[in-house]
């Protein structure tokens, strides 16, 4: 038997090796960019890979930490934040695209979380697995797990903030990424465009290993009336393009979530019951000859949001509403400073076990190669208020981080 697979491989090894040496990779199908990665094109043009990385090293000092803000209960926060891998391409035809990004820091993998969940029982190293088509240009249809078309904010790629964070309004409401079916539908009259998205997919997030028979439903749409944005800049902060004429986008949506498990939804510990909730979004952005203005209003509701089992215990909703404010200034030498505003209010129903959350923050971001390579300082005042008694409690923070990919 030894012999024999010995001598099958042989005969592998020599029938390759001659297609091999016929066809080999031209170096003009491999390119590099800082901007884009590292790019491999097979020579029958049939398939495509781009490999990028990124990585988010950060230190951030609390002056009194507080239990479930940003996981902060210690002075210092000193961590790899973020490390990832993107691999996307096209197969057989440019129509049909892929994505997949890992993660592999702790932070990134949402340990905390996986602790007490059974729907979600291990890290989360896929971020995203999704295979796109597009039949026409205007039309792209979506299968995976990817982000859903919830608030631009949680859209816009962590790696292209213009602060260290997303705002508490984006922790406490966001729809985060599920496994499903998207389209997309983008179209104009002149130079008003609109957009259209929508989602039907499993409800439980990222990386479930069991599904129930509730679904959620996610639509979005987006009204460009002054033209689209330079080389897509309506999804990445701050303007680095510099608009030349003012460029704004409005956009609505709204996900509902049918017997939800988990408490925000897609994210979030367990319920102890199922749910139905609803989240509903509203952004804004502008964007003129440096000057970028960012709104948004996002809210959560749920016809009960307190879950028991059979020992008492309770787990709940976060239902309320939250409104987050950015303006910023980037200046020619690629400096950019900004500020932020941004409150949660919790519902009436959940204010015993919830507190006001309010954020005053101060930014500056030195870009060196765009947001690929970027320095960013902040300067935080947060604020926590018990609304039955209005009791008062609050922290300084102060956070560097520094951002380094392709």
């Amino acid at each position: 038997m030894r012999k024999q697979i010995l001598t099958l491989v042989a005969l592998l090894i020599g029938n390759i090796s001659p297609a091999l040496a016929q066809a080999p990779l031209q170096p003009s199908q491999v390119k590099f960019s800082p901007k884009s990665g590292i790019g491999v094109i097979a020579p029958d043009s049939l398939f495509s890979l781009n490999l990028r990385f990124r990585i988010q090293n950060r230190a951030i000092y609390y002056s009194n930490p507080q239990p479930g803000f940003s996981q902060a209960e210690s002075d210092f926060e000193l961590r790899v934040r973020r490390l990832r891998l993107r691999f996307e391409g096209f197969m057989l035809s440019p129509k049909l695209t892929y994505l997949v990004q890992l993660s592999f820091s702790r932070g990134d993998m949402d340990w905390s979380v996986r602790d007490n969940s059974a729907i979600n029982s291990s890290p989360n190293v896929v971020r995203d697995a999704v295979i796109y088509y597009r039949p026409t240009p205007q039309l792209q249809l979506f299968f995976g797990q990817t982000k859903l078309p919830g608030n631009r904010q949680r859209v816009i790629s962590s790696g292209d903030q213009q602060f260290v964070d997303r705002s508490i309004v984006n922790v406490a409401f966001n729809i985060d990424r599920d496994f499903g079916f998207q389209a997309h539908y983008t179209n104009h009259v002149g130079r008003f465009y609109y957009i259209i998205k929508s989602a039907l997919t499993s409800g439980e997030g990222r990386n479930v290993i069991m599904t129930n028979d509730g679904l959620a439903y996610t639509g979005r749409l987006e009204l460009l009336p002054l033209g689209k944005f330079t080389n897509e800049g309506d999804y990445f902060e701050g303007d680095l393009e510099r608009e030349e004429k003012p460029k704004l986008s409005l956009a609505g949506g709204l996900s509902h979530n049918r017997k939800a498990r988990r408490s925000g939804g897609q994210i979030g510990r367990d319920l102890y019951e199922e749910r139905n909730m609803r989240t509903y979004i509203f952004d804004g952005l502008l964007k003129y000859q440096g000057l970028a203005v960012y709104a948004e209003h996002m809210a959560r509701s749920a016809d009960n949001p307190f879950t028991q089992n059979t020992s008492g215990d309770l787990q709940h909703i976060v239902t309320g509403n939250g409104q987050n404010y950015q303006v910023s200034y980037i200046f020619k030498n690629n400096l950019e400073v900004a500020s932020r505003y941004a409150r949660v209010s919790p519902a009436a129903a959940i204010r015993e076990v919830e507190q006001q959350e309010e954020t005053y923050t101060a930014g500056v971001t030195k870009y060196l190669r765009r947001h690929r390579v970027k320095l960013q300082g902040n300067i935080s005042y947060i604020t926590f208020t018990h609304l039955p008694t209005n009791t008062n409690s609050d922290t300084w923070s102060a956070a560097l981080q520094f951002e380094l990919g392709i």
